[in-house]
């Protein structure tokens, strides 16, 4: 054991000692030698017998070098170098060959790392908190086809503290906080926290303290309202003050103090959010008046529920346990039979999954998208390989003659492959480094349009260990996948033949091989998929946007006023809106103005359960609004009439319905002039219909429009709570009006924060967010796809064509045409792009209903689709198969003949 100790350490310090240790050796060598040498000549030999006979008894001085140097040396370690070292110089006497190799991987492997990376930061990337393994997420299963993963309070109280197999049970949700300071309101990312949030995440405050259950009470904690900063907040807003705890903070009307700073690295439990504000969850009533959340029990579902895992428990244990206790946590909370009825046949049980990386809605939205978006990624790094395989075959043939030599010279087999593969590792390691160095910014782009522009949301893509070991594993497999099939080629045993036979024993081999011509298809074919997914999304995503939404986004401004804390009741209410009204109209440009609760791709709905009479409830779509609402929007009134001003609540409560709601509730009459009922508790609503109007989408465009009924806002009286946003069409820029807006809110509320203007048509555009990412990228992609496959077949029918100079230069001595010659190399390029071509449509066929979950209005067959991608293909193998095919015609036969 010490032997092999010192002669491992004595073989690893020779690796630093190199030029050393030949000198002592060779100072060795030349002592044994004088020994010898002083033998004879004391034997009596002469002097120049003796130098021969020394030489002849100590043998070749190099030969004695190297087998000495072996004792001391990492034998493959030493080999490896001395590839590597070979290999950059091959590589740098093919400046052409060896930039196109780096950039065809580049690409491949880097979009790869990209998508990789997104994902990464989206789906796996760790909470930065200790144990983060330790935290679930838990969901409600209702036998949809996807889990529910938002709690109403009540349910998130009954799981608060049952800790069988959870140390804490915590809640959170995002919210935009407005903050009044010395210049004025801001608006303020924050999130409302449960009382073990800090414990559960266990991550100590940088200064003072983090909140607690006793925070998380009504009323707050004995001192009042507390509330948790984070760092940056503390440097932007108190200039890093060290007296900051205890500092008061006027939020939303409602006085909090500083009770802790958390440093820069906390971001909670939401991996894109950078919240600025933590605010005890107790206090959402007194902050969202008597509209609150907390409040409406069962009938708001609105936070995301976390627990951290006992020491021990699995994940599995903690899902069974909490799927147990839903029965006992809802009769506990339920105590109307009827709605408990409700709730048992929807067969609700609550589930708990890996919570850490976290939660973050938008996951849910992404995760499908984004893994369709890797395999095409997947589809561009096999696509580069076989290019780049292909391009090594055909190098490899024109390397035959010297991989023969070096055969013929002793050279093993194994050697040889072994040298190629390292020429293929470090073109693979060129490659990745490329693609690394661009995946960054890529990424970081593509995150900002995947999230539509969201300012409040930051997608974190930096690399980390993950994507390094992405990297690496990509690079290794793009190595085998590009060299070791071209390096078992070209060193084939028949290549001693070369040397014996020249040229034309081989080139009736290689008519005979097939390989090449098989990854040339398979490139095309492979190739054709990329082309066709992307043609189908790209079509989907046309199709949805000329879907239309029912109303006319084009011209329209979305103007959101932040008026929920402003104490306006009854006749005030309306009064403000109105005078806004009344300022907005006369801006220059301006054609229509309203107001709604609602704006359509906002992600937020309002639904209640109708009926007419005692007959069956149906679930229908609310929105209040104001005048003129529909005459804005540009959605067609069908029958009665709009809303005004002087539908107060002193005439009778009034509704307008949508074509969807009218089939619902009156199939086999006319709706005007009829009542619709709403059930609230034990009290009842009746509301007389006065219009119909078309029907328009209100969640996203890939949904139907939703039945939906329209109640005015000249019946409200301000007790609702949320404030309304103003929609204006304009015939003009939307600059001047987001100034005037600013002005009138200054001049009216000038406790408020500016408002926010936003056109409708980026707002449709940013719900479409994960379909327009998926498409764009895809055609990227595809796009690359075919570059690719031009380069990668040029490239190998150049190489191919060039092999056969001497074939085609004895058919143009023997009296063929150039045009002959240039049909004859074209067609028999072209057959295996034919062949490519079939295979991948065949495939195409089979895979396109992979996509179908993701198409809109869009067959997984659609012939004109597959009609364009076939096209686009064939003019990219034609024109890569007939440039060789026009070079071979300039062939000189004498010039061929004489090279034979």
């Amino acid at each position: 054991m010490a032997q092999n100790l010192h002669e491992f350490l004595f073989r690893l310090k020779a690796l630093f000692q190199k030029r050393r240790l030949d000198r002592d050796l060779a100072d060795e060598l030349a002592f044994h030698q004088a020994m010898i040498q002083n033998k004879l000549l004391r034997q009596g030999v002469p002097q120049a017998d003796a130098d021969a006979q020394t030489r002849r008894a100590f043998g070749n001085e190099s030969r004695w070098h190297e087998r000495l140097r072996e004792l001391w040396q990492f034998h493959s370690l030493e080999n490896f170098g001395r590839d590597v070292s070979f290999s950059l110089r091959v590589l740098r006497k093919s400046p052409g060959f060896t930039f196109v190799a780096m950039l065809t991987l580049a690409l491949g492997v880097g979009a790869n790392t990209t998508v990789f990376s997104m994902i990464n930061g989206l789906l796996l990337r760790p909470l930065a908190v200790p144990e983060s393994n330790r935290l679930a997420v838990l969901g409600i299963d209702m036998v949809r086809p996807q889990i529910q993963y938002s709690f109403a309070v009540p349910l998130f109280r009954g799981l608060e503290h049952r800790h069988e197999v959870f140390s804490q049970v915590f809640a959170f949700d995002r919210r935009k906080f407005q903050v009044r300071g010395t210049s004025g309101t801001e608006s303020v990312n924050g999130q409302l926290v449960s009382g073990d949030f800090f414990s559960a995440l266990e991550t100590p405050p940088l200064l003072g303290r983090t909140l607690t259950p006793v925070d998380d009470c009504k009323g707050g904690n004995p001192s009042g309202f507390g509330v948790v900063i984070s760092e940056s907040f503390w440097q932007r807003w108190f200039n890093r003050a060290p007296n900051v705890i205890g500092q008061k903070l006027q939020i939303d009307n409602t006085a909090f103090t500083v009770v802790g700073v958390m440093p820069k690295r906390f971001i909670g439990a939401d991996p894109l959010q950078r919240p600025s504000i933590f605010a005890p969850l107790a206090v959402e009533p007194v902050l969202d008046g008597s509209r609150n959340l907390t409040d409406a029990g069962l009938h708001a579902w609105w936070l995301t529920v976390v627990g951290r895992l006992e020491p021990g428990v699995t994940l599995q244990q903690a899902n069974a346990q909490v799927g147990a206790a839903t029965s006992t946590v809802v009769h506990e909370l339920v105590a109307n039979p009827e709605q408990l009825a409700r709730i048992q046949q929807r067969h609700l049980h609550f589930t708990a999954e890996n919570g850490s990386a976290g939660f973050t809605s938008i996951r849910m939205s992404f995760r499908k998208p984004l893994t369709a978006v890797f395999a095409m990624c997947g589809g561009i790094l096999l696509l580069a390989c076989m290019n780049l395989a292909s391009l090594l075959m055909a190098r490899g043939a024109v390397r035959e003659p010297e991989l023969a030599t070096r055969l013929a010279l002793g050279a093993t087999r194994r050697r040889l492959v072994q040298q190629l593969l390292v020429e293929s590792l470090l073109i693979a390691l060129m490659g990745t480094a490329a693609g690394l160095a661009v995946a960054p910014v890529v990424s970081k782009s593509l995150s900002v349009m995947l999230l539509g522009g969201q300012g409040d949301m930051h997608l974190d893509t930096s690399l980390d260990i993950r994507v390094f070991a992405f990297a690496a594993l990509a690079s290794i497999v793009a190595a085998l996948l590009v060299g070791l099939v071209p390096a078992l080629q070209a060193t084939s045993r028949s290549l001693n033949e070369q040397i014996k036979s020249g040229q034309h024993s081989t080139q009736s081999q290689e008519r005979r091989r097939v390989l090449p011509k098989i990854m040339m298809a398979g490139e095309v074919a492979l190739a054709l998929m990329l082309v066709v997914g992307a043609g189908l999304l790209a079509s989907s995503l046309v199709r949805l946007y000329l879907s239309g939404a029912g109303f006319d986004p084009q011209g329209l401004d979305n103007i959101s006023f932040s008026l929920d804390k402003q104490p306006l009741k009854g006749g005030a209410f309306l009064g403000f809106y109105r005078q806004l009204e009344d300022g907005l109209r006369r801006q220059p440009g301006v054609t229509s103005v309203s107001f709604a609760r609602m704006v359509p791709f906002t992600d937020f709905f309002w639904d209640e359960d109708l009926s007419v009479g005692a007959g069956k409830t149906q679930n229908i779509y609310h929105n209040s609004v104001g005048p003129d609402y529909f005459k804005t929007m540009r959605i067609p009134l069908f029958a009665g009439r709009d809303f005004d001003w002087s539908d107060t609540p002193s005439t009778g409560p009034k509704i307008i319905l949508n074509q969807a709601a009218v089939k619902l509730l009156f199939p086999d009459r006319s709706p005007l002039g009829q009542f619709v009922t709403k059930h609230e508790g034990k009290a009842t609503f009746e509301y007389e219909v006065m219009g119909v109007v078309g029907d328009a989408k209100y969640e996203n465009l890939r949904s139907l429009a939703p039945p939906t009924a329209y109640l005015p806002m000249s019946q409200d009286d301000g007790q609702m709570g949320p404030s309304y946003n103003a929609v204006v069409r304009t015939s003009g820029p939307a600059g001047p009006l987001a100034d005037a807006a600013r002005s009138l809110a200054m001049s009216m509320a000038p406790a408020i924060p500016a408002p926010l203007l936003t056109p409708m048509s980026v707002t449709v555009d940013e719900s479409l967010s994960a379909e327009r990412t998926m498409a764009l990228l895809a055609v990227f992609f595809a796009a690359c796809a075919l570059m690719v496959t031009a380069v990668g077949l040029y490239g190998t029918l150049a190489y191919a064509t060039t092999r056969r100079t001497n074939e085609i230069g004895i058919r143009m001595a023997l009296g063929a045409r150039r045009t002959q010659v240039v049909a004859m190399v074209f067609l028999q390029n072209a057959s295996v792009a034919l062949a490519g071509t079939t295979l991948g449509l065949t495939a195409a066929l089979l895979a396109s209903r992979l996509l179908a979950s993701f198409l809109y209005g869009t067959s997984a067959r659609d012939p004109w689709v597959f009609a364009g991608s076939i096209l686009a293909l064939a003019l990219i193998a034609s024109a890569a198969s007939l440039l060789p095919a026009l070079r071979s015609a300039r062939i000189n036969p004498m010039d061929a003949i004489r090279c034979e």
